[in-house]
C-alpha cells in the first residue's frame, strides 16, 4: 500500500513539473542612450532598454515588474513584443512605473520581449552615477524576487571648472636716478672784470710812454 501511495505521489510531482511552465525573471537584452554618456547635469536624457523572458520559461501571471528612475520629470513608454510583433503597450509618468504580469505571461514556446523607453532630466545637483533605470520583479505579496533586480546607471560629466584667476603682473618699481648737484666754480663778478681791464690799459699806456722817451 505504501509503495502504491509513493508511486502516485511521484507521478503527481512529475505531472506538475511537465504541466506547470518554469518561471523566470526578465533579462536585459540591450540598452542605448541619447545623448551618449556621461550624463550632463540639468540636461535631457533618454534610455531605451530591451528585456527578454528567457527561452523555455514564462513570466508569472500574478507577479509584476516595478521600474524606477533617478531622472526628473520622467515619462515612460513600455512596448511588449510577442514573436516579433507589437503587442500590449502602456505609458506612465513619474519616477516609478509598473508592468502587470498579465501582459507578459505567455506559453514557454513564445518569444516575449518588452522595450522600456524612459525620458527625463538629469538632476542639476548630480555629482555621481545616476540610476537611469532600475527594474525588479515583485511576487504576489509585493516582495522583491531574489536575483531579479537589474540596475542601469551612468556616470555624470565633471562640471567644467572655470577658475580663470587673473594674475596681476608685478610692477617693477621705477628707478629714480638722483643727479648730484652741479658745483659751479666761483667766477669773477662783472665789475671786477671791467676794473681789471682798465688797469691793464693804464699799465700798457705807461709802458709805451716810457719807451717813447
Amino acid at each position: 500500500m505504501n509503495s502504491l501511495i509513493r508511486s502516485l505521489f511521484c507521478g503527481c510531482v512529475l505531472l506538475l513539473l511537465v504541466v506547470l511552465p518554469a518561471a523566470a525573471s526578465p533579462m536585459l537584452a540591450s540598452e542605448s542612450f541619447t545623448p551618449n554618456p556621461p550624463l550632463i547635469p540639468g540636461g535631457p536624457q533618454q534610455v531605451v532598454a530591451t528585456f527578454a523572458i528567457p527561452s523555455g520559461t514564462t513570466f508569472p501571471r500574478n507577479h509584476e515588474l516595478q521600474m524606477q528612475t533617478g531622472l526628473g520629470d520622467a515619462r515612460w513608454n513600455i512596448q511588449v513584443v510577442l514573436d516579433g510583433n507589437n503587442a500590449a503597450q502602456q505609458t506612465a509618468s513619474g519616477s516609478t512605473a509598473f508592468i502587470n504580469g498579465e501582459i507578459l505571461s505567455y506559453s514557454v514556446n513564445r518569444d516575449v520581449r518588452f522595450t522600456v523607453t524612459v525620458s527625463g532630466t538629469v538632476p542639476a545637483s548630480a555629482t555621481g552615477p545616476v540610476t537611469v533605470l532600475q527594474l525588479v520583479e515583485l511576487d504576489n505579496a509585493g516582495s522583491p524576487v531574489v536575483g531579479s533586480q537589474i540596475v542601469i546607471s551612468q556616470p555624470v560629466a565633471e562640471a567644467a571648472v572655470s577658475s580663470s584667476v587673473s594674475e596681476v603682473p608685478t610692477l617693477t618699481p621705477l628707478l629714480v636716478t638722483t643727479s648730484p648737484p652741479v658745483t659751479k666754480s666761483p667766477g669773477f663778478s662783472g665789475a671786477i672784470g671791467i676794473l681789471g681791464g682798465i688797469l691793464g690799459g693804464i699799465l700798457a699806456g705807461l709802458v709805451w710812454m716810457r719807451r717813447g722817451q
